[in-house]
Order: C-alpha cells, then sequence, then structure tokens
C-alpha cells in the first residue's frame, strides 16, 4: 500500500510516521499546499493509495485576522486533494475538530449532530470536510479535539513548563472536553485504514474516554509530575473563560461520543489519563 502524508512536521504528522513506517511523508517545503496545483503535481508523482492529511492551519486566534491563509490550508488545500483521491480511488484520511461546534450542547456531540462553528478555524475545518464529502472520494474524517504530543507547543508542555517556573496557575475551568495524544489518532488511523470498506467511510470522532476541563488537566499534570515543581496542585485555581479573553471564540463544550467509531471499527478507546499519564513519565524538563 502506497501511503502519502501531509503536515510532517505536525504532531499528528509525526505520530503518523511513527505508525506508518513506510509511508512518504511531505511537509511544505516539499509541498507548497498554497498551491492547488502543486498538491495534483505531488499527488500525481507519488500515486498514493492512501492519503493522511495531518496538514492544517491550527492557529486559532490568528487565523481571526488571517482568514484567507486559514481558508487555503484547512479547505482549498484538501480540496485539491479530495478531488484528486476521487479520481484515482485512493482513500483519503483527513482531521477535523470539535471547533465545527459551538459547545452549546448539554451532553457529547454525535456525528449526526448539527456543526455552528463560531471561529473562523471552525468555520475552515468543517467546509473542509464538506469538500471531502461533496467530492465523491473514499475518506474517513476523524473529529479529534485538544490534540496533544510528548513534544512540541501543547498544553501540557506549557503547563509543565510554567508549574516549574511560578508559585501560581489560573487555569479556565468552564470548558469540557478531553486531551487526546497524537499516538492515539495515529494508531487508531492505522486500524481504520487497514479494514477500511467503502461501506464505512464517513465521519467519526476520534476522542480518549472521559472528560476533564483545561483545569483538570493541569491539576492531574501537576499532581503527578515526577520533576520538582514549584506550583503545586493547590496552587492551580480556576477561572471562567470571560477571565482569559481570546480573540477566537472557543466552544464550552467539545465533548465528542465515540460510539459510532467504536462499533464500525471493533475499538475500545482509553480513558484520556493513559496517555497523559505516559506524557508525564516521558516528560523531561
Amino acid at each position: 500500500m502506497n501511503i502519502l502524508i501531509f503536515g510532517k512536521n505536525g504532531q499528528v504528522g509525526k505520530a503518523l510516521q511513527r505508525e506508518f513506517t513506510d509511508a512518504v511523508a511531505l511537509d511544505r517545503s516539499q509541498c507548497d499546499l498554497t498551491s492547488s496545483e502543486a498538491i495534483l503535481a505531488t499527488l500525481t508523482h507519488h500515486k498514493p493509495d492512501v492519503i493522511l492529511n495531518a496538514a492544517a492551519y491550527t492557529a486559532v486566534d490568528m487565523a481571526e485576522d488571517d482568514a484567507v491563509a486559514a481558508e487555503v490550508i484547512n479547505t482549498k488545500a484538501v480540496e485539491a486533494m479530495a478531488n484528486w483521491a476521487a479520481e484515482n480511488g485512493a482513500l483519503l484520511v483527513h482531521y477535523s475538530t470539535d471547533y465545527v461546534f459551538d459547545g452549546s450542547k448539554d451532553s457529547a456531540y454525535t456525528e449526526a449532530d448539527i456543526p455552528a462553528p463560531l471561529s473562523v478555524y471552525g468555520r475552515t475545518k468543517l467546509a473542509g470536510e464538506k469538500v471531502i464529502q461533496n467530492s465523491g472520494c473514499k475518506h474517513l474524517i476523524f473529529r479529534t479535539s485538544w490534540v496533544y504530543d510528548q513534544d512540541g507547543k501543547n498544553f501540557p508542555n506549557t503547563i509543565m513548563r510554567l508549574a516549574a517556573e511560578r508559585d501560581a496557575l489560573t487555569i479556565i475551568n468552564d470548558q469540557h472536553g478531553v486531551p487526546t495524544h497524537a499516538t492515539l489518532i495515529a494508531q487508531v488511523t492505522k486500524q481504520c485504514v487497514e479494514h477500511f470498506t467503502p461501506e464505512n467511510a464517513g465521519i467519526y470522532n476520534l476522542v480518549p474516554q472521559g472528560e476533564t476541563t483545561w483545569h483538570g488537566i493541569a491539576r492531574h499534570l501537576v499532581r503527578h509530575s515526577h520533576i520538582p515543581l514549584k506550583c503545586t496542585v493547590d496552587d492551580v485555581k480556576p477561572i471562567t473563560t470571560s477571565e482569559y479573553p481570546t480573540k477566537a471564540t472557543r466552544p464550552h463544550n467539545s465533548r465528542l461520543d465515540t460510539t459510532k467509531l467504536q462499533k464500525a471499527f471493533g475499538l475500545t478507546l482509553p480513558s484520556w489519563t493513559e496517555h497523559l499519564d505516559t506524557f508525564i513519565k516521558n516528560y523531561s524538563n
């Protein structure tokens, strides 16, 4: 099976390379994702059976002032990949987000719920989903949330760094969701690709079991840290979203129901604490 990965240097892209060791992985210097012509030329050259698109414009707040750039990467580039996949019989695997929802629902979102994004990022990611569906290509779209990996710029790494530097932290406690390790995303992707049939194409929620808040994640990190920290778990104080304003509006409810994914592919997903505990174990200051 010939597999091509876009977005090799991102958290999900790196995790995919660990799982799909024989795949060809490209970054933006190897394929200009702002150019549909470059994308089509790259795909025609490599002729993949499976396209794993881990490339995205993920700077949520910056996107509010740079909507065109977000649309180019999150929608237009995806459309070029989808159209090529449709014409050449390839499977396109794409990663979307909880930000396609407005967070007003009282329970976890299912794939059947109507999206209503609050931000440019969410709107461009939703548009990316739609161009894939409209293309008619074989596809798997995974909606995930609060992604992190061992390395890189992410919430757990930021909290560990700040907790080592500061006596106290104030963290948002009214946004509910679940942190998703890039390794889990890659592992599930591999299982789903290996067992893909046209009948199970579509959109799936892909997150671990359980739920928490940003404050809950921070407290878990500090409580279980194996390196010395200035901040104790009691010094991790809750605040509301309104006390920490951002340019882009975040959904208060980012919980995603994974029943469809688990039934379709026979999966049992781990608790969100499992991979976070592994992160803590492997964390080095």
